[in-house]
């Protein structure tokens, strides 16, 4: 399963990573979870439901073309909802978590919501003052716990994750991956980390070319029967 970034599901960002995958041998499907926008405007990130995701996930897993294991990508806000998703099936004990997870350009922490019609500044969550009156996420119902700049317990992940980001990511800063890395390596995880030298938010050619290289090799390892 694909989750693409505040771009919004119409964009074909996600479409094409799913037709990259699925040209290496991978049932690729993009889950477009944000609400409204079109091809040239992107929807918002506002009370998504988390639980959607699961069902989506769980029908991925039921369809009869599918493999025994199941993984998620997510890109930017893609990645924060691809690790936020994780750890709440896992403190709440929801079955089919992901055999395995990778995300690129993620945050340590939950973001505040996104509505493309408002600027929002660059940099790195962590400190950004958001509205807790506006939550990018719900969980069963409700929000409660998903304030802005919660931390994401993705530490209680015990399978294979692979993190990657641009070290000159203007749009969603590295410190954020490397946070992530160090808590992770405190719990005694060994995420697969990739950090591009000099890439922005968006790799260029080369780097690009990098990543999927990586990412191809982590799922080919971790998803084949």
């Amino acid at each position: 399963m694909i989750l693409h970034g505040s771009e919004g599901a119409w964009s074909g960002w996600s479409h094409r990573n799913a037709a990259i995958l699925a040209a290496h041998g991978f049932l690729a499907f993009p889950f477009g979870y944000s609400s409204g926008g079109n091809a040239w405007n992107a929807g918002s990130i506002v009370e998504v439901p988390l639980d959607r995701t699961v069902e989506a996930l769980a029908a991925l897993r039921a369809f009869r073309f599918a493999g025994p294991k199941t993984g998620i990508y997510g890109v930017s806000r893609g990645a924060e909802h691809a690790l936020l998703l994780v750890s709440l099936m896992l403190r709440d004990g929801v079955e089919g978590v992901p055999e395995a997870l990778a995300a690129h350009s993620p945050p340590d922490v939950v973001c505040g919501a996104f509505d493309a019609r408002r600027w929002r500044d660059a940099g790195d969550p962590g400190w950004q003052s958001w509205d807790p009156g506006h939550r990018a996420w719900s969980w069963r119902g409700s929000t409660e716990g998903l304030l802005p700049t919660t931390p994401i317990a993705i530490e209680t992940y015990e399978g294979p994750l692979f993190l990657s980001h641009g070290t000159a990511d203007r749009v969603w800063s590295v410190d954020m991956t490397r946070r992530l890395a160090e808590r992770l390596h405190r719990h005694g995880r060994t995420p697969e980390i990739h950090y591009y030298e000099g890439q922005d938010h968006i790799p260029g050619s080369a780097a690009e070319n990098e990543h999927h290289e990586h990412l191809i090799a982590f799922l080919e390892r971790n998803l084949a029967p």
